[in-house]
């Protein structure tokens, strides 16, 4: 067999071109998974499954951009002497691209199990990839929390919550995936398509997938710091609200009982009588004010 026929890659084929690549066996179900167009609202678990003569697979490559997370969808059929992977287009965004990797492994001449390999190593390291983007963004948050307006900081802290819940959906079945091989639940009938050589290899591949999960994980704790801070930091401004706010009724309530007092006019209070006592009543309460104001100065209110 040619060294291009050993991995075939497909963008978005129509019924001729899966028919050519594909075994004659495939199953109804898995030849409708691979039809289907790639979907937002309908995005798949990733898995490995064998099927007697073949091997099919529904992985996830998670991508970031300026919209957010979209899930790259790949289907693949594996069978002894070959690879047909199938890559879907999101709405709206690139489809998967691994060119690379598969250059590579036709280089080298790597059999099928190998081939496997190399591609889900390839999205083990997207995985690690877009952990690390997390904690740019997130170390981005903790440096600006004090400094972008409140709208701003739930926003972001909302937005990167939303697509690390959303990477997580499909790292956790990848990761199984890739397990599945280790524990020999990816084999078929009659030929080893993952010699013992290859299960190393996907322990290291697993291994990435482990990783990514505890950066995952830890990348979730740390934005929940964030969002911590960035409450507290709230709740402060808040009370230096109030607290402004109390040293204004306080300083606005001796006068008002002051002039509420003699607003009175009953018979009987002497200040009525007194010559001085409305110069008496305005020295009262600017000495009033005035010690309410020192008090709270000296108490770092104002």
């Amino acid at each position: 067999m040619p060294d291009d026929e050993r991995w075939i890659d497909l963008h978005d084929p129509d019924d001729a071109q899966l028919s050519a690549a594909l075994p004659d066996d495939v199953h109804v179900t898995a030849m409708e998974r691979l039809r289907a167009p790639a979907r937002h609202d309908d995005e798949p678990r990733p898995r490995l499954e064998a099927h007697g003569s073949y091997v099919f697979g529904v992985l996830v490559v998670p991508a970031l951009d300026h919209d957010g997370v979209v899930g790259q969808e790949i289907n693949l059929v594996a069978t002894p002497t070959r690879l047909v992977t199938v890559r879907k287009t999101p709405p709206g965004r690139a489809p998967c691209e691994f060119d690379d990797v598969r250059a590579a492994a036709l280089r080298s001449n790597a059999t099928v199990g190998v081939c496997l390999y190399l591609l889900v190593d390839e999205i083990a390291e997207r995985f690690l990839s877009i952990v690390d983007r997390f904690d740019d963004m997130i170390d981005e948050l903790e440096d600006n929390a004090a400094v972008w307006d409140a709208l701003t900081v739930r926003k972001r802290i909302s937005e990167t919550r939303h697509d690390i819940l959303h990477v997580r959906r499909v790292l956790a079945p990848t990761r199984d995936a890739a397990r599945a091989v280790l524990d020999d639940r990816v084999e078929l009938d009659t030929t080893t398509l993952f010699p013992r050589d290859v299960e190393l290899r996907f322990a290291d591949a697993y291994d990435k997938l482990l990783r990514a999960t505890d950066g995952l994980d830890l990348s979730r704790d740390l934005l929940a710091g964030v969002r911590d801070y960035h409450q507290a930091q709230v709740a402060n401004d808040q009370n230096e609200v109030m607290k402004r706010l109390t040293v204004v009724a306080s300083v606005l309530l001796l006068p008002t009982f002051i002039v509420g007092l003699y607003g009175q006019n009953v018979r009987g209070a002497p200040e009525l009588h007194w010559s001085h006592g409305y110069l008496f009543s305005w020295a009262l309460i600017v000495v009033t004010t005035f010690l309410q104001l020192w008090y709270f100065r000296r108490k770092k209110w104002i």
